[in-house]
């Protein structure tokens, strides 16, 4: 139970931006491509997060799939909101131009963190997932329920880190840039 929930919000945030997502398609294209990259990511995410959670069946393909889905869509993430195309009909804040350092730290650190989950999901057993994938009971994560905490994680190497550890960070800084990037859908 309580492996499932800490995955509830997270996804279900991603869940809520490829939904809105899906129903106001604007007519630029990076925006368009942008929203397919985000459902992706989300729909890969779900899939992975569901192998850990136990609701849906652990399949080793699938698992390297997913995890290789997420790491070439971040690869490409912060080309994806380039100035123009930020602010309506878009999801996206301008202020991703007025802290683009910040913002592109961010795409980046999501991306070495999906390259790490890449090569864990290229090491995973066949038949289940084992313990070396899960996280530890003293694991912690650096996060609270509005995103991830200044500094938190970050000295971690993510080489080092099982493969449901890097789901949960990638889900943090996903939840955190959605949080400060994103303009609240009424």
């Amino acid at each position: 139970m309580k492996r499932t929930s800490i995955y509830a919000i997270p996804l279900l945030l991603i869940g809520i931006a490829a939904a809105v997502a899906a129903t106001h398609l604007p007519d630029k294209p990076v925006i368009v491509a942008r929203q397919s990259s985000m459902k992706e990511m989300a729909a890969a995410a779900r899939q992975i997060a569901g192998m850990f959670g136990g609701k849906i069946a652990y399949d080793a393909p699938a698992f390297r799939q997913a995890a290789e889905t997420i790491h070439r869509r971040t690869g490409v993430l912060a080309a994806e909101f380039p100035a123009d195309s930020l602010g309506s009909p878009s999801a996206a804040k301008q202020e991703i131009d007025q802290s683009r350092d910040e913002f592109d730290a961010l795409a980046s650190h999501i991306a070495t963190l999906a390259s790490a989950l890449a090569v864990e999901a290229d090491k995973a057993p066949a038949d289940s997932i084992s313990s070396a994938m899960r996280m530890g009971p003293d694991m912690a994560m650096g996060g609270s329920l509005l995103g991830k905490r200044a500094g938190a994680a970050k000295e971690a190497d993510p080489s080092k880190l099982p493969a449901e550890h890097l789901l949960h960070l990638i889900l943090q800084d996903c939840t955190s840039c959605h949080a400060k990037f994103r303009a609240k859908v009424q």
